[in-house]
């Protein structure tokens, strides 16, 4: 991939939010934006496993703000299979971009249990992390797991999701199975809203989440699950 078409860089910003704030924006937004065509029923499973190095790295610049800072992690939805990512996502002066390629489960399987196989034969992100996991000893550390109900707007391309049930586990050889153990990491009742646009947000969307009570946050899932799990 060459740099001019990676993917651009992308405003995000989060917020915790209470239930009751969830149903009041939901009720604001859901005349204005669509819900994702992939959501299932309005919403979706993510699964996700993330990678640190032998330093915990990726943990101590999430902790810090370093920027810019980058992880890895693969990505399943709904607890299937059938699509399986590879991500590397990007953060600097407060906006992300997110590289990704494809995953067959035997490749996953291989990069779960540090198996690495053929590299020359894997696409080029594959190639990256594999060469982390070799002069950095990058691997899996943690599982995060939660809820999302997506809503879309294409002006700005416009993104709104509301993370629920949002939890961490240690079982990372369970990745893909459907029931592991998990731990919450969120107070009870408390739940995640992020808000990703390209240049600009709308100025009928930007009204629209204004709550005097939502709580910005910097931390990130990934972040907050290492911390109750380390």
């Amino acid at each position: 991939m060459q740099r001019d078409e990676y993917p651009k860089y992308r405003h995000e910003l989060k917020y915790l939010v209470s239930s009751a704030e969830i149903a009041i924006l939901r009720a604001r937004i859901q005349g204005l934006m669509k819900i994702d065509p992939h959501a299932i029923s309005g919403q979706y499973a993510i699964r996700s496993l993330y990678f640190d190095d032998q330093y915990n790295r990726c943990y101590y610049e999430n902790e810090n703000g370093h920027d810019p800072r980058a992880k890895y992690r693969i990505r399943i939805y709904n607890h299937q299979d059938s699509v399986i990512h590879l991500e590397r996502k990007h953060k600097e002066r407060n906006k992300t971009r997110k590289l990704s390629c494809e995953l067959t489960r035997d490749l996953a399987d291989q990069l779960i249990s540090g198996e690495m196989g053929n590299p020359s034969a894997c696409p080029q992100l594959v190639q990256e992390l594999i060469a982390d996991m070799l002069g950095n000893r990058m691997h899996p550390v943690i599982i995060v797991d939660y809820d999302r109900i997506p809503y879309v707007y294409p002006l700005g391309n416009v993104r709104v999701t509301f993370d629920t049930s949002i939890s961490s586990s240690k079982e990372l050889h369970r990745f893909f199975e459907e029931t592991i153990t998990k731990r919450p990491v969120l107070p009870t009742g408390m739940q995640l809203m992020e808000v990703k646009f390209d240049e600009y947000l709308p100025d009928v969307i930007h009204r629209a989440l204004q709550l005097n009570t939502l709580q910005q946050t910097t931390f990130s899932k990934y972040y907050l699950c290492r911390k109750y799990s380390m």
